[in-house]
């Protein structure tokens, strides 16, 4: 989302966290719901997850990032040499990515691949469309890993293969069922409309590019 819209952004406050993976080379947080991955412009928008982790390790630097009401695990280079490695992982799919999110409705398939092509919803920034002209390719595998027939709700596990932004959450809505929380992409109502976003980036699995060695990282949802 971007700072524009945030007209009164109130970060989570800073209750301390403890790095998930951290050597010489990298760190891996969980990034709380409501905090920005980055800053944004002026000082009502400095507070976010990269700030927080530069307080500890200043020579940590972002790779990639999560939406502000998306949770869950992001991973942070320490120092630019390593931030290019990283950077170029992201860029050949070498990093793995699961989500968990939870659905309004009843998904009938138990598995799928969403190819919609993406592209800013230029008059509607931070929003994101579908556009099968000028869209960027797009995909999104999904497994359904719970359905509950009271609150009509679908618990899912979602693997974005590529990394367009709000990819998961279009995605998701243009197929009929949007995700719970959702701000952006869905009129909430009811109990809805008081809950956060349910979504959460639950794994994440590389190679480290200093050591060779498979890094994996779980982090269970919040709801």
């Amino acid at each position: 989302m971007s700072t524009h819209q945030l007209i009164d952004y109130r970060p989570p406050p800073d209750e301390g966290w403890e790095p998930l993976w951290v050597d010489d080379h990298l760190v891996v947080v969980d990034k709380p719901c409501g905090l920005l991955s980055v800053p944004g412009r002026g000082e009502a928008f400095a507070d976010c997850m990269a700030s927080r982790v530069q307080q500890r390790y200043p020579d940590a630097l972002i790779v990639h990032r999560l939406d502000m009401d998306t949770s869950g695990l992001l991973l942070m280079a320490r120092g630019k040499d390593m931030q290019r490695r990283l950077s170029e992982l992201f860029l050949r799919r070498e990093v793995h990515k699961r989500y968990v999110a939870v659905l309004q409705g009843v998904m009938q398939h138990d598995e799928g691949l969403v190819d919609l092509p993406l592209i800013t919803d230029w008059p509607n920034r931070p929003r994101q469309k579908v556009d099968h002209e000028l869209g960027k390719p797009s995909q999104t595998r999904y497994w359904v890993r719970a359905r509950d027939q009271e609150v009509l709700t679908t618990r899912v596990e979602l693997e974005p293969i590529t990394g367009r932004s709000h990819q998961l959450r279009v995605h998701m809505q243009a197929i009929g069922y949007p995700i719970v929380g959702d701000p952006l992409y869905t009129a909430q109502s009811g109990s809805w409309s008081r809950t956060r976003l349910h979504l959460h980036a639950v794994n994440l699995r590389f190679l480290h590019p200093e050591t060779g060695e498979v890094v994996e990282i779980n982090r269970a949802p919040p709801f």
